[in-house]
């Protein structure tokens, strides 16, 4: 979710739009556990902003599922249950095969030419060990098949889930690894080159599966972190 930067910004403050992603990639590189509390003071002081654009960006997190709010509590990252868990990946299975098959089916070369440029970067990012832009750029593989398959209904569907399944994937996935497999997303390619829609069907519906059998739902949560020291050094791009 990205917003335009308004105009009235001085040159060092903080746009609600860099307070989102910066929250978004901690719970993302797992720095801010499930359950975490997510102090208003603290994020005033560590982003060096007034209490309603913290506010303004814990709605927009919440909007996006990251971030609970509780009322007389506070904002809390989002602790997405095992059964919650389960019906994400639920409903993909349910959904994805079918578009991984018609995706084949009604591909034009230019739209299997952009799937072939996606997974190299997919690559790529595998190769550098750069495990936030991995799971990003493998949600982007699943959302690049669904607008193939010219279904703009299965597409909106297909957004929402893989947005939830990112956030499942970083805050329950193993560090070291993004759970989206490219060797599958590269199967699933040669199935595009091939023309066989059933192989792609049969493909993704292995690699949902695989994905969700690597989650560890019992990972700890709601453990204290220092926002301060977290967001409150310049980041390095």
């Amino acid at each position: 979710m990205k917003l335009e930067k308004t105009d009235f910004l001085s040159a060092d403050e903080v746009a609600e739009e860099d307070i989102v992603e910066r929250i978004f990639e901690a719970v993302i590189d797992q720095q801010l556990p499930p359950g975490t509390k997510l102090s208003e003071s603290a994020l005033c002081e560590a982003f060096g902003v007034g209490r309603m654009r913290i506010r303004r960006s814990l709605l927009l997190l919440a909007s996006r599922e990251v971030v609970e709010l509780h009322a007389n509590r506070g904002a809390y990252v989002a602790s997405p249950s095992a059964t919650q868990a389960r019906e994400v990946f639920e409903a993909r299975l349910a959904l994805e095969p079918t578009i991984a098959r018609l995706a084949v089916e009604r591909a034009t070369p230019d739209g299997i030419a952009a799937l072939v440029a996606h997974l190299e970067m997919e690559h790529a990012a595998h190769r550098n060990h750069q495990r936030r832009d991995a799971i990003r750029l493998s949600g982007q593989f699943h959302t690049l098949m669904a607008q193939l398959a010219g279904n703009a209904v299965m597409l909106r569907m297909t957004k929402e889930l893989v947005t939830r399944s990112s956030l499942i994937i970083g805050m329950y996935g193993a560090p070291g690894v993004t759970n989206c497999r490219d060797d599958d997303h590269a199967a699933i390619v040669d199935a595009f080159r091939s023309g066989d829609g059933a192989r792609a069907e049969a493909t993704m519906r292995a690699h949902l599966a695989h994905i969700e059998t690597h989650l560890d739902l019992a990972l700890q949560t709601g453990r204290s972190v220092d926002l301060v020291g977290l967001f409150g050094r310049p980041k390095h791009h």
